[in-house]
């Protein structure tokens, strides 16, 4: 089963200036999504979703994958990195987190940029125009709060109630100004060891 895709929708902006003040250089903030139609739809409650997350994931975790590094214009402009997913109101939250929640999706994303993080993820429900939220974190480092981001956009026509919205966001840079410094410092100052927090 390969999935159908309705359409693929590109986001792509440049903040150059954030708090009155010019960001240098600017920051690229994009994202890439594809809506398709959710292939439990209508079939009450599935479950195996393997078969289906199976076929699926890798493609699109491909094609999304090579639309962000030709967006990009290579893996290594892309410092922070994440992903979403959104089902229309027919679905269960499981349908839109089956397809994202895999490595056979992930993994293509993480690789073509080299990361060593894991991606920050959104998974909902919701109608047409629902806004799609990507958080976003470094793609090294999951402490480095000035790469704490969100790319945010929304699709005039979807979900439809029998789709599924899957998207990849990353930004070419931290917060212009970031300046709460990093979880690590906050870490040091509450007497924890940064190498294992939990401890005291």
């Amino acid at each position: 089963m390969k999935p159908q895709i309705r359409k693929l929708v590109t986001f792509d902006e440049d903040i150059l200036i954030e708090g009155g003040r010019s960001a240098s250089p600017p920051l690229r903030m994009i994202a890439v999504a594809a809506v398709i139609k959710n292939p439990w739809h209508g079939r009450g409650f599935v479950e195996d979703l393997m078969p289906e997350i199976q076929a699926m994931g890798p493609v699109l975790g491909e094609l999304l994958t090579a639309r962000m590094i030709t967006l990009a214009g290579s893996g290594d402009a892309i410092e922070a990195y994440g992903k979403a997913a959104i089902c229309g109101g027919d679905a269960e939250i499981e349908h839109a987190s089956a397809l994202i929640h895999t490595l056979r999706f992930g993994n293509f994303y993480r690789e073509a940029v080299g990361a060593k993080s894991y991606l920050g993820f959104t998974n909902t429900r919701g109608p047409a125009n629902t806004q799609v939220q990507i958080p976003l974190m470094d793609k090294h480092d999951a402490g480095r709060r000035s790469h704490y981001l969100t790319v945010q956009f929304s699709i005039y026509d979807a979900p439809a109630a029998d789709e599924i919205v899957l998207a990849l966001g990353g930004a070419t840079g931290g917060r212009p100004h970031h300046r709460i410094g990093d979880r690590y410092a906050d870490l040091k100052m509450l007497g924890h060891d940064v190498e294992n927090p939990a401890a005291v």
